[in-house]
């Protein structure tokens, strides 16, 4: 993976990053580097998913999905950390058992999943740390439910992906399902390259062991320097971006199977450093569909944003016939690859010409290899990125407190986060 954060730099950008701003910002990385790796030494809570590359069992996830290969359709059942991953990978690669991420409790939108697929080629993939997830258990009572009316033995469709104890742990052993283990160590948004998000892939019949080969190559580059490591690079930069005004990161892919990567991208970003009055807000746009769109306010509107472009080296590509239509004659003979490659480099282009910094983060394609690396990178960038706030990385209480106040409304307890909810200032127009 390649890091290109010339455009960054404050001779191209405003805000920009001085270059001895960034010879005093590596010592700082130096130091955030050692911090990370005592952490990966010690398998502190956190820094332990660095270490997945060598931790996961790739045999223990093929052999848990194993019983269900005859599968056409896979229903992930799980929210935040606990689909995104995965999801992303579904999103990424082609596979002929279609995948679907039920991580909303939208009534119709359930409904209509589970009128798409053939339940009994279904196989369920139930996926929460501690069992006790409200959407997720509530969904999958439906799933459940829906396969029951359908006559299909669910117990026989399904497996659990949880951790040591709890309602799902019990459910596993009560009725003898196949089941993965979340690692303790490996806070949701971090999972991805663990059970959580790879037994999908494996399901899809995608090389999980290459998506570990990938990210296990992102881990080698981690060096105490961002002139050495595309991540720490890629981390530092944008908290250095951050600090001098631009507070919000639009994360662009320009490959349209990296749009669910976008996403992923936002909960790592947001929920790992939103802390203390601090944290980059990530939005989401994809390359070239917003260059209709959002690019107008990113290169007209305030200088307080910074631009990630993500895209591959190599793709499969499309030519574009010929034409003998006036002023479009110019695009026949070429392809819709190159048409692709000529927007970015135009859109780049156009945002430096705008003092808007932006940054390029290139791979070799997206394949297993390459999303391995490209996940794994973006999960270091956000580990150093948070020793640079000096903020806990690795919780999420502004999440717990919404948990709780749900949890209280629907009966679930006494939590005096429910409460607040009566509090509501209203002005309703009708």
């Amino acid at each position: 993976m390649r890091v290109d954060i010339g455009n960054a730099l404050d001779r191209v950008a405003t805000p920009g990053v001085p270059e001895d701003a960034l010879d005093r910002l590596d010592d700082r990385v130096a130091d955030a580097h050692a911090r990370i790796e005592e952490g990966r030494a010690k398998n502190e809570h956190g820094y332990e998913a660095l270490n997945l590359p060598e931790t996961v069992d790739t045999d223990e996830i093929r052999a848990a999905v194993e019983p269900f290969e005859d599968s056409e359709y896979l229903l992930n059942v799980g929210i935040g950390g606990s689909a995104l991953g995965a999801a992303t990978l579904s999103a990424a690669l082609d596979s002929d058992v279609e995948a679907y991420y039920l991580d909303n409790v939208d009534p119709e939108w359930v409904e209509s999943i589970l009128g798409d697929v053939d339940l009994s080629k279904t196989a369920v993939n139930v996926v929460s740390r501690s069992g006790t997830t409200a959407e997720t258990l509530s969904n999958f009572l439906v799933v459940r439910d829906a396969m029951e009316s359908a006559g299909v033995d669910w117990t026989e469709r399904t497996w659990v992906t949880t951790g040591e104890e709890g309602n799902l742990r019990d459910l596993a052993n009560k009725h003898d399902l196949p089941s993965l283990k979340v690692p303790d160590g490996v806070p949701g948004r971090f999972s991805v390259l663990s059970t959580v998000g790879l037994a999908a892939a494996a399901l899809q019949g995608h090389d999980i062991d290459a998506i570990v080969e990938g990210a296990a190559a992102a881990e080698a580059d981690l060096a105490p320097s961002l002139y050495e490591s595309p991540a720490y690079a890629y981390g530092a930069v944008a908290y250095a971006l951050d600090v001098r005004g631009a507070g919000i990161n639009a994360m662009m892919p320009y490959e349209e199977s990296l749009e669910t990567f976008a996403e992923w991208y936002a909960q790592l970003w947001a929920e790992s450093l939103g802390k203390d009055g601090l944290g980059q807000t990530p939005v989401r746009a994809l390359g070239a569909t917003d260059q209709h769109s959002q690019l107008q306010l990113y290169r007209a509107g305030p200088n307080d944003k910074m631009v990630t472009f993500v895209r591959a080296a190599d793709r499969e590509d499309t030519p574009i016939p010929e034409t003998d239509l006036e002023g479009l004659s110019y695009l026949g003979g070429s392809s819709l690859g190159e048409l692709l490659d000529a927007e970015f480099e135009a859109t780049e282009a156009s945002l430096a010409a705008a003092d808007l910094p932006n940054v390029r983060i290139e791979i070799d394609s997206v394949d297993e290899y390459g999303l391995g690396e490209l996940l794994y990178s973006m999960e270091a960038a956000t580990v150093l990125a948070g020793e640079l706030y000096d903020v806990d990385t690795f919780i999420q209480p502004a999440v717990e407190w919404g948990k709780k106040a749900a949890r209280g409304l629907l009966g679930g307890g006494d939590f005096e986060e429910a409460d607040a909810v009566a509090d509501k200032t209203t002005l309703t127009i009708e």
